[in-house]
């Protein structure tokens, strides 16, 4: 599974999650699930990183081949040119062509490096960007869910507040004129 569809999967949990009684605004989510996949993406790292290398590799492999056709064809000129020795002008042409085939060769093993060297840093560039965009989300969804789960303490425990307020108050208060104890009925909104 790719970070990608790591990521829309915690979308798709924050979307699917219920709504909290009393606060619209909040959601309840699957605190496990949520967790299995910062899991999976901690694992998936590795894996960019691996894709990364590889293109490296890659790399380095063009290079060698592109300088191993070089050397080939610095040989086979070399060894056209020892084979129409006989003639000068032949020579001349020989060696001339030569020089061109070595120079044509290096500047394209020299653009390959260039090619692979860039696709590299484009790698590594994106692996980092990634990353980044994933810490930042897993931060950020972290601070809101702390903060949902503040807010609805902070409600709990002021609703509990007003329920011993009310219950002190029936018990504490004289007995009624009509017999029952606790004085008139107050509502409270809890």
């Amino acid at each position: 599974m790719s970070i990608d569809e790591i990521l829309d999967d915690m979308d798709e949990l924050l979307d699917k999650a219920s709504a909290v009684p009393f606060a619209s605004h909040k959601s309840i989510i699957d605190g496990e699930r949520l967790r299995e996949l910062i899991s999976d993406i901690r694992l998936n790292m590795p894996q960019e990183i691996k894709h990364a290398k590889m293109v490296a590799y890659d790399r380095d492999r063009i290079i060698k081949e592109a300088e191993a056709k070089a050397e080939q064809i610095v040989r086979q000129a070399e060894e056209r040119a020892k084979v129409i020795v006989s003639e000068e002008a032949i020579v001349r042409e020989a060696k001339n062509r030569a020089v061109e085939v070595v120079t044509k060769a290096k500047a394209d093993c020299d653009a390959l490096r260039a090619a692979a060297n860039a696709d590299v840093a484009k790698a590594q560039s994106e692996c980092e960007a990634i990353k980044q965009a994933t810490d930042a989300y897993v931060s950020n969804r972290f601070k809101e869910t702390e903060a949902y789960y503040q807010t609805a303490l902070s409600d709990v425990q002021e609703r509990k507040a007003k329920l011993e307020r009310l219950r002190r108050r029936k018990t504490d208060a004289p007995d009624a004129p009509n017999g029952k104890k606790g004085g008139n009925d107050t509502n409270i909104d809890v």
